[in-house]
């Protein structure tokens, strides 16, 4: 059997690898001191990833990558925690898991063909090129590791700015999967990062003629920032998912449901429940049911001095005070002098407290009581502030879940079960770390990362019968 030029290349590529040569072009195995360097080891190795990697080879590296990152999700799990100092450890092996088995590859890239008389249409998926991806410190691993399958599935290379809280586990992370990739055949530097990354670096990947396409994931500052730069953007912002319980819930089911979501890991999800609106007819059995489920109910005076705590209030306006972001429930009680094991403290609150309309990242969940459905759902709304993330609802009201799914429009609409299931935790459909809702992308996978292109044979040159 002859071996092709391709073989070959890829033979050396591996021996390279297993030899620890993978510090091309002053890199080590993707990290650069210099973005400029990154991105151009990028877009060197995107040339060679699209014209010389069929998708078998993609879907054999891809294969690859799982293995590594599930062999390495406790790990990675303990690094995040240890450096971010936010979320539960536990739960953040969860999320690993979910999104390595639950990320699609080359699979979703499906060709659509039309043939007629007047020839052969075929439409393909082609990539960007080099992707410039902001990294959040909620989710900086699971988000590379997402990104990455996603990215690299449609024939494109990645260069990376993270997060600066989460940049050494971020460094582990993607060293590990460029060796993985090295020693799969794949080319050096597939996906690349700054070492220090700073809103300077951020310049220079948006500026750069060799980037083609800018995802960020992230606060919606940031996105605005990006879809300033005049690139195409894919940006996943900012939430505060609003859950609205009416009359005719199964109240326990809600309560299990809303518990589970609004303090797995901490609350650092941005689709997590944030907010739970409640029908005055069933909203003490909700709360009685959440404690039940071992959440603490904070009393009104309790729940205004942990405002003070964890809320900065200049100049008329509440802002988060960073320190407590994504900290134990327990931790967070300690500051009022409740000692308490819980996963989540409640509280009872007005539709308009800071604690409804500011979204928190941590496990403190504000309680609503309210009139009657249709108000309900017009409070809802305006928690939800039009970011147009995710929203959940707990009824056996096909025409009330109708109503607020057509009211609120979210990219993710969960009924009767936690919002972690409407990314693939627990529930169908693929999982996604960058959940496009500003830009409209939606839960993003390979084509979302690709341009769709045409191939017209005309002239009935070729004709299926």
């Amino acid at each position: 059997m002859e071996i092709g030029n391709r073989e070959i290349e890829q033979i050396v590529q591996q021996v390279i690898a297993n030899l620890g040569v993978g510090k091309a072009s002053g890199g080590d195995y993707g990290v650069y001191e210099d973005m400029n360097d990154a991105i151009d080891a990028a877009y060197i190795a995107q040339k060679d990833w699209y014209e010389n990697y069929n998708v078998k080879s993609r879907e054999k590296i891809i294969a690859a990558i799982r293995k590594v990152s599930l062999e390495h999700a406790e790990d990675l799990a303990k690094r995040v925690h240890e450096e971010t100092k936010m979320g539960r450890y536990e739960d953040k092996i969860i999320k690993h898991i979910e999104v390595i088995n639950g990320t699609p590859g080359t699979e979703c890239l499906t060709t659509d063909c039309i043939t007629g008389d007047s020839g052969l249409m075929i439409e393909e998926y082609a990539p960007f090129g080099v992707i410039g991806a902001i990294t959040p410190t909620t989710n900086p691993t699971e988000t590379i590791i997402n990104n990455t399958i996603s990215m690299i599935a449609g024939g494109n290379s990645v260069v990376y700015n993270v997060h600066p809280g989460a940049k050494k586990v971020c460094a582990y992370c993607l060293q590990m999967l460029n060796k993985t990739i090295m020693e799969n055949g794949g080319p050096a530097n597939l996906i690349t990062m700054v070492k220090e990354p700073t809103m300077d670096t951020v310049n220079v990947l948006t500026a750069s003629p060799k980037i083609r396409l800018m995802v960020g994931t992230g606060g919606m500052p940031m996105v605005n920032s990006l879809l300033r730069s005049g690139k195409k953007t894919i940006g996943a912002g900012a939430g505060n998912p609003p859950v609205v319980v009416d009359a005719t819930a199964d109240v326990e089911l809600a309560a299990k449901e809303v518990y589970r979501g609004a303090s797995f890991d901490n609350n650092l999800l941005c689709l997590a429940e944030k907010e739970v609106f409640v029908e005055e007819k069933v909203a003490d059995q909700f709360i009685n049911n959440m404690v039940a489920e071992g959440a603490y109910l904070m009393s009104p005076a309790q729940t205004e001095q942990l405002l003070g705590i964890v809320f900065k209030h200049e100049n008329g306006k509440y802002d988060i005070n960073k320190k407590w972001v994504g900290q134990d429930a327990s931790k967070i009680l300690a500051q009022i002098g409740v000692q308490s094991n819980t996963r989540l403290a409640i509280c009872v609150v007005p539709h308009d407290h800071p604690f409804v309309l500011v979204e928190q990242l941590m496990p403190v969940l504000p309680i609503v009581k309210c009139p009657d459905f249709k108000t309900a759902v017009d409070w809802a709304i305006i928690a939800e502030s039009g970011n147009r993330h995710t929203a959940g609802m707990f009824s056996k009201d096909v025409d009330h879940m109708t109503y607020l799914a057509k009211r609120i429009e979210t990219t993710i609409f969960a009924k009767n079960g936690s919002t972690l299931k409407g990314v693939g935790i627990g529930g169908e459909g693929h999982c996604t770390m960058t959940i496009a809702g500003p830009t409209g992308e939606g839960l993003t996978c390979a084509k979302s990362f690709t341009r769709r292109r045409r191939c017209q044979l005309a002239d009935g040159g070729l004709r299926i019968i």
